[in-house]
């Protein structure tokens, strides 16, 4: 069954409402909108008719959002963007369709960007947005096709494919390691470890594996593993990070090994996308190419041509 019309405003008098609520007035909203102060107020008022309900409480020139209408302008928001988002799909659309895709930023960078030519070269119909997240999300909120995840799967209402398990070694720079000799995993608590803020356990996971039950003294904290892997090149302290992340730097000396053998991580990669979605053509695709190249994780991205 049809929604009702009336339950359907127009976008210009969404967009209204949306900048009167986030900016706090008409006037900042007309400016907003590069329309009249004039406009804006009777666009509010269209709104208010066609909704049959007072979304403002006035106070002589001032329109105050009530409750209701701070809740209505949270939902707004997320379909304007949606339908922002839509539009940008459409127009770049050159025939195969477009992915938007989330993606991890060090993970990225280091393991699917070098691979993704090779993807396109494949499906050079397909164009691909790509999006930098650390926790899961909402697919509906976000709008993104599918993202690549550390961790379970345990993603709500979503389909997996897992890519690779993860395998952590204990690296530092050189000149940190010769300043700071290691006789066992023990000696490490002595030392600054360097932290990942999604991952706080992580540590304490590591010690465990090497038979030490102690916790692990708190270290400096990183959002990203490719700023932590700079500042362990740079002598700041121990880095456990995933071994094929930080191949290069191993493999030319810039990073070495601290302490032991790579041990397994606490989770492992996906790919995630929506259930709704997951016989979107351009998906497909990517799912079954990045099955094949997961096959392979720790091989060389050899680029097309």
């Amino acid at each position: 069954m049809a929604t009702p019309r009336r339950f359907l405003p127009s976008v210009s008098l969404l967009q209204a409402f949306e900048s009167v609520c986030r900016t706090g007035s008409t006037l900042a909203a007309a400016r907003d909108l590069d329309l009249t102060q004039g406009a804006v107020s009777r666009l509010i008022q269209n709104l208010e008719a066609q909704l049959g309900v007072g979304l403002f409480l006035r106070e002589g020139r001032r329109l105050v959002p009530t409750d209701a209408a701070l809740a209505y302008a949270r939902d707004v928001v997320k379909a304007l963007d949606l339908i922002s988002r839509g539009s940008m799909r459409v127009r770049s659309n050159t025939g195969g369709g477009t992915l938007s895709l989330s993606i991890l930023p060090t993970f990225g960078t280091r393991w699917l960007a070098p691979r993704l030519p090779r993807f396109l070269a494949a499906h050079p119909g397909v164009t691909i947005n790509l999006g930098t997240r650390v926790r899961p999300f909402d697919f509906e909120e976000e709008g993104f096709d599918a993202a690549i995840h550390f961790g379970e799967a345990t993603w709500p209402n979503a389909g997996f494919l897992k890519l690779f398990d993860e395998k952590l070694v204990a690296t530092c720079s050189p000149d940190f390691l010769a300043a700071h000799p290691v006789s066992g995993p023990a000696s490490l608590l002595k030392l600054p470890l360097l932290q990942l803020e999604t991952r706080p356990t992580v540590w304490s996971t590591w010690f465990r594996q090497h038979g030490i039950e102690a916790r692990p003294p708190s270290g400096m904290l990183f959002d990203q593993f490719g700023t932590m892997i700079q500042s362990a090149i740079y002598g700041m302290g121990v880095a456990l990070l995933p071994e094929f992340l930080a191949k290069s730097e191993l493999a030319d000396g810039r990073l070495v090994n601290a302490w032991g053998l790579p041990t397994p991580g606490d989770g492992s990669y996906y790919l995630v996308w929506p259930k709704v979605g997951e016989w979107y053509p351009p998906l497909q695709a990517f799912r079954s190419w990045l099955a094949a190249e997961a096959a392979d994780p720790d091989g060389e991205a050899n680029l097309p041509g």
